[in-house]
């Protein structure tokens, strides 16, 4: 099979398109066809080594997975005969955020894992753009008490977990302000924001207005430039952890405070999260933001483009062949 396969940690430079063999199958697995994944910001860092924390679970001097790619979707070719959860022929999709070795033609998974069936009805593609960052969109609202009213501001709304953001919120009750290029202002409000702001004309912490909540989702802000736009007892989330990890300490000491306050949205239960998304897409209530799709051929290019900085939504690979 045809396999995104790195031996260092480095930039798209260091991946290499190789055929390998297919995995072996455990009792407790199912091997996947695989017909989407995404590349993201997960898998950047982890393509990356960096932040430095993640060689923890990675690998310390070089990567512990060869293959690349966290999420995925597909169809089950085979299942391990201890399997009961999943049936060969079952369309599935999953997420890890320590990786999945999904980046190829095919991968295996215990059935216990990061993995769900795919509602009928919902396409390969929407689903697994329906992974990563949603999942770390539904992590971060996790943390907080969300009521009908509230306004929220959310910095980076065309990003994967920007967008997943704002859908949320909206679907949440919530008045939505977001920030984004003025060319793309229309597809935010398709998003559900009220009102955006042009991050390049304009800095959103000096615009009028103030919120419950603000959502750094590209983490390029920090949370002394928002206190000015929270409300009195208006809560902080960035998606990083700021300058010199700024936001681990301000989630420790702003809520012993009082007033405005941090909080740091430690990923945790992925498979809620997943859950939690196949009965917002079954219902119709989320739909992913898609930017473009490469073949597993053109990879590189895939992590370089979302490397960048520059994507709309989320990058997906779909043809493994």
């Amino acid at each position: 099979m045809k396999a995104s396969t790195r031996t260092i940690y480095g930039d798209a430079k260091v991946l290499d398109i190789r055929e390998v063999g297919r995995p072996n199958l455990k009792e407790d697995e199912v091997l996947v066809r695989i017909h989407a994944a995404t590349v993201n910001r997960t898998d950047v860092a982890l393509l990356r080594g960096y932040p430095l924390i993640m060689r923890f679970f990675s690998g310390l001097r070089k990567p512990r997975l060869s293959i690349t790619g966290t999420d995925f979707a597909g169809e089950i070719i085979e299942a391990g005969k201890h399997v009961t959860r999943f049936s060969v022929g079952e369309r599935v999709w999953g997420f890890h955020d320590q990786g999945l070795q999904s980046h190829a033609t095919y991968m295996r998974i215990p059935e216990k894992g990061n993995i769900e069936s795919i509602p009928d009805g919902v396409e390969f593609s929407i689903a697994v753009a329906s992974a990563e960052a949603a999942h770390y969109a539904i992590n971060i609202l996790n943390k907080i008490t969300l009521e009908k009213g509230q306004q929220a501001m959310v910095h980076g709304a065309t990003g994967a977990i920007g967008s997943a953001c704002v859908q949320l919120l909206r679907a949440n009750g919530l008045e939505v302000s977001a920030t984004c290029r003025g060319e793309h202002a229309q597809i935010v409000h398709g998003l559900g924001a009220d009102h955006t702001i042009d991050y390049t004309q304009e800095d959103f912490t000096r615009a009028p207005g103030s919120y419950d909540l603000v959502i750094d989702s590209v983490g390029k802000s920090t949370f002394n430039a928002c206190k000015r736009i929270l409300h009195k007892d208006g809560t902080y989330i960035s998606s990083e952890l700021g300058p010199g990890a700024q936001n681990l300490f301000f989630a420790l000491s702003t809520p012993v405070l009082g007033g405005k306050k941090v909080i740091f949205p430690f990923p945790s239960n992925i498979k809620s999260s997943l859950s939690k998304m196949n009965a917002l897409l079954t219902k119709g209530i989320f739909n992913p933001l898609i930017d473009r799709t490469y073949p597993l051929s053109e990879i590189s290019s895939a992590f370089t483009y979302v490397a960048s900085g520059q994507k709309i939504g989320n990058v997906l690979i779909a043809d493994f062949s």
